[in-house]
């Protein structure tokens, strides 16, 4: 069997002073240190003593969050860039307020996954998922039976898509709501080679943080 544990990285600075995150690069909150250092307790007591292998993204506060469970199995994090959220562009690291001000809705109908917010450099969908689906692909291809990811709330939503093999162009209406510091697992059934979602945006261990 293999098994896919998602994580949402811990609280980031951004949540706390409601800034955008996207490519922001802000750090875990001594909150999310903790968070994180209990998300590895967790993991730890899931997988034991076997093998696996922890990927981040590149932004702190998923390698910050990805550094403290890594510790809990003493191997190193393998970072990849392409798991990081969908970028904003310039409303990256502005307030909240900024963005919602300019942000262009999204339409109902029409072409979803290429649809731009309005913020200048920002990300479509599209772009998103073009580089998450390789990359989680690249990651299975590993033949390791557990493997950790660290990403961030939207992305984390589209990898889930990409595990169950949604098409590419049908994750313009889907999404999974993941919290921070949230887990979900899949799994890789070897009987009948299915992917499922053996439990979604997981919370309990954060309770009394």
């Amino acid at each position: 069997m293999r098994r896919i544990y998602l994580v949402t990285h811990a609280e980031a600075q951004h949540h706390v002073d409601g800034l955008v995150g996207g490519w922001y690069d802000s750090e875990l909150t001594e909150r999310g240190r903790v968070q994180a250092e209990r998300i590895g307790e967790v993991l730890a007591g899931r997988i034991g003593a076997g093998a696996v292998e922890v990927y981040s993204s590149d932004l702190r506060r998923a390698r910050q969050t990805a550094e403290r469970i890594a510790g809990r199995f003493s191997v190193g994090v393998q970072v990849d860039a392409r798991l990081r959220e969908r970028s904003n562009g310039e409303a990256d690291g502005r307030p909240q307020a900024w963005l919602d001000e300019r942000r262009v809705p999204l339409p109902e109908y029409g072409d979803r996954l290429g649809h731009h917010d309005g913020p200048a450099g920002a990300e479509t969908r599209l772009e998103l998922v073009e580089r998450l689906y390789p990359a989680l692909d690249d990651i299975i291809r590993r033949p390791v039976a557990n493997q950790i990811l660290v990403s961030h709330g939207s992305a984390s939503s589209y990898l889930i898509a990409a595990w169950i093999g949604m098409p590419m162009m049908s994750t313009d209406r889907g999404f999974f709501p993941l919290k921070s510091g949230s887990i979900t697992t899949l799994l890789r059934n070897d009987t009948h080679f299915s992917h499922q979602v053996v439990t979604l945006n997981e919370t309990q261990h954060l309770h009394d943080l």
